[in-house]
């Protein structure tokens, strides 16, 4: 399998001060034309934010979207009348469909907060709108790969509107698991914190990698990992 390695410090940075933001794929004011996206997968920004600051209202359409907590909170609310916070672990994924606004804000007056922020393309355009999450459960603290978002909504996972599945990684130093990539479709790893070795490859926290060859993927942890995979049509 070809495996191409996205590295961290070569993606695109933006600091505004209550906002420290990573772009793995062009996003505002950053533009490399060699990293659009990967097939569906449109945008991957890790976003930091201040105590008490955040995003305020603003549209969105045509897009499935998606935040990964990774420490400190996260406060959503919508159009649609979802109003929620959100806790390391857990995911909200928002299907902007033919038009939604919303507004994310760090509810702590003294603690940052960090999140994976995501969109991806959905299957079609004009889609009514809606809102899902995923918590994780007591056994998935020690749970290596759990699915947390897929198109049918199986094993408890929130539901996207593509023809995606997307697992999180979590191993113990030495610990391994594979995923099996079938033929037609592509794969992105973006690695949160810790050290994997994919086939061989090493992953350092905030790099990604990526193959669109059929075949077995390896992961072996050196640290403690935490990671986010596609499986993406």
């Amino acid at each position: 399998m070809k495996l191409k390695l996205r590295l961290s410090n070569e993606r695109g940075h933006a600091d505004h001060g209550w906002l420290d933001s990573y772009h793995t794929f062009s996003f505002a004011d950053y533009y490399d034309p060699a990293h659009m996206g990967f097939r569906s997968l449109r945008v991957i920004n890790q976003d930091d934010i201040a105590a008490g600051a955040g995003f305020p209202t603003h549209p969105h359409r045509d897009m499935e979207i998606f935040s990964y907590i990774l420490y400190g909170a996260l406060a959503h609310k919508d159009s649609m009348g979802n109003g929620r916070v959100l806790e390391p672990g857990q995911i909200q994924l928002m299907s902007a469909g033919r038009g939604v606004t919303h507004s994310e804000f760090n509810p702590s007056k003294t603690d940052p907060g960090s999140l994976l922020q995501i969109w991806i393309r959905p299957r079609e355009q004009g889609l009514k709108p809606s809102y899902t999450e995923w918590h994780p459960k007591p056994e998935h603290d020690t749970a290596a790969k759990v699915l947390v978002i897929s198109p049918d909504g199986r094993e408890g996972s929130a539901t996207i509107h593509q023809d995606a599945d997307i697992y999180r990684l979590r191993l113990k130093a030495g610990e391994s698991t594979t995923h099996e990539l079938a033929a037609g479709r592509g794969a992105w790893l973006q690695l949160i914190s810790g050290s994997v070795s994919v086939n061989g490859t090493t992953v350092n926290p905030g790099d990604a990698i990526s193959t669109e060859d059929s075949g077995t993927l390896t992961f072996t942890a050196s640290q403690d990992a935490e990671a986010l995979f596609f499986d993406l049509a």
